[in-house]
C-alpha cells in the first residue's frame, strides 16, 4: 500500500474510532440520561403517591379534629346541662328543706300566755284561737260561738281550753243562747276555778240567769260571786247589783255577758 493511501486509511480508522467513540459516549450519555429520568420518574411516582396519602392523612386529621371539636361542645353542652341540673337540684332540695323545717315549726309547741297563764301550744292551735276571738271582736257572735265550738272539740286538753270556754259562753250570751252559756260558764269554772276569767264567768252566769227570768238564781250567784272572789272587779260590779235585783224585779241585761276584751 502506497504512502497516501495508506494515510487515507489511516485517517479513516481515527475517523471510525472516534464516531465510535462518539457513538459509545452518547449511547453511555443516553443510557444515563434513560436511567436518571426513569429514577425521577420513579421518584416523581413516589413522592405523588406520598403526596396523596399525606393529603389522606391530612383529612383524616382534620375529621378527626372535627370530630374533636363536635365532641366537646356535646361535652360542653352536657357540663352546662348538668350544671343547670345541679342548680336546679339544689335549689329543690333547699326549698323541700325549707317547707319541712316550716312544717316541723309549725308542729313545734310555742310558749303562751293567755289571761295569766302560761303553757305549751301548738301554732295552729293558736291561730284558730285567734281567729275565733278576732270574730267575736268583730261582733260576728255567731261565727265565734261556732269557732269556740269547733276549737273545744278539737283541741279539748288544750290550755287554751277555759278561755275557749269563757269566750264561748260569752258568744252564747251575746246570740241569747243563756241556758248553752251558763253551761259552758260553768265548765270554766269546773277546769280552772282559779282562772283569770272566773270572776267575770260567774257575774256572766248572774246575767244569764237574769235574761231567764230567774232572780233568785241570779241573787244567789252573785253572793257567791262576792264570797269566792272578793277583790275581783266582778265582785265589786255584784256588790253595786245585788240592792237593785228583787224577786220580782225585771231582767237585768248586760252587753256580752257582762264581758268586755
Amino acid at each position: 500500500m502506497s504512502g497516501p493511501a495508506s494515510a487515507a486509511l489511516f485517517g479513516d480508522d481515527e475517523a471510525r474510532a472516534a464516531i465510535l467513540e462518539l457513538r459509545q459516549r452518547v449511547d453511555v450519555m443516553r443510557l444515563d440520561y434513560e436511567q436518571r429520568a426513569t429514577t425521577q420518574q420513579e421518584q416523581l411516582r413516589r413522592l405523588t403517591e406520598e403526596n396523596i396519602q399525606l393529603r389522606r392523612s391530612l383529612i383524616d386529621l382534620q375529621t378527626q379534629i372535627d370530630n374533636l371539636r363536635s365532641d366537646n361542645a356535646r361535652l360542653i353542652g352536657r357540663d352546662e346541662v348538668s350544671a343547670r341540673a345541679l342548680v336546679d337540684a339544689q335549689r329543690q332540695y333547699k326549698d323541700a328543706l325549707a317547707a319541712m323545717e316550716e312544717r316541723v315549726r309549725a308542729l313545734e309547741p310555742e310558749r303562751v300566755n293567755v289571761d295569766g297563764r302560761e303553757f305549751l301550744a301548738e301554732r295552729v292551735e293558736n291561730r284558730d284561737f285567734e281567729a275565733g276571738l278576732g270574730l267575736f271582736r268583730k261582733g260576728d257572735f255567731a261565727g265565734a260561738q261556732n269557732a269556740f265550738a269547733e276549737f273545744i272539740k278539737r283541741y279539748p286538753s288544750s290550755g287554751y281550753g277555759p278561755s275557749a270556754f269563757f269566750w264561748l259562753g260569752n258568744s252564747q250570751y251575746a246570740t241569747q243562747n243563756y241556758k248553752e252559756a251558763i253551761e259552758n260558764f260553768r265548765l270554766l269554772l269546773s277546769q280552772a276555778q282559779d282562772h283569770a276569767r272566773a270572776p267575770e264567768a260567774v257575774l256572766a252566769i248572774a246575767n244569764c240567769l237574769v235574761e231567764l227570768k230567774d232572780t233568785k238564781g241570779a241573787r244567789k250567784t252573785l253572793e257567791e260571786l262576792i264570797k269566792a272572789y272578793p277583790k275581783s272587779d266582778a265582785a265589786a260590779t255584784a256588790k253595786q247589783r245585788l240592792p237593785r235585783l228583787k224577786d220580782a224585779a225585771p231582767a237585768v241585761s248586760s252587753t256580752q255577758g257582762g264581758t268586755k276584751k
